[in-house]
């Protein structure tokens, strides 16, 4: 006569190799998504920023037609957005 295996051991077993699967291999901590969040708005605040003060600075010493303020604020934006966006294609391959 041959014994059928336990089903309730089998539920055990398979719920133990989860169980261990889940500890050796965690996922992603939610800590890292705020931490990448928070470091594409620096990454965007910052050359806008710095190119506003830069504009106000440039619209004392060589005054134009058009406003430097505007200009490189702009510019800092565009900027910010190309080091966001290296940002979240790194954090996306997992590096």
């Amino acid at each position: 006569m041959t014994e059928k295996p336990d089903k309730s051991a089998q539920d055990i077993g398979q719920r133990a190799r989860r169980i261990k699967a889940a500890r050796d291999n965690p996922g992603p901590s939610p800590l890292r998504g705020i931490g990448t969040f928070g470091m594409i708005g620096w990454a965007i605040a910052v050359p806008t920023v710095g190119g506003a003060f830069l504009g106000l600075w440039l619209d004392r010493v060589a005054p134009q037609a058009f406003s430097w303020v505007v200009a490189l604020l702009l510019g800092g934006v565009v900027l910010g957005g190309f080091i966001a966006w290296g940002w979240i294609d790194k954090e996306g391959d997992g590096k």
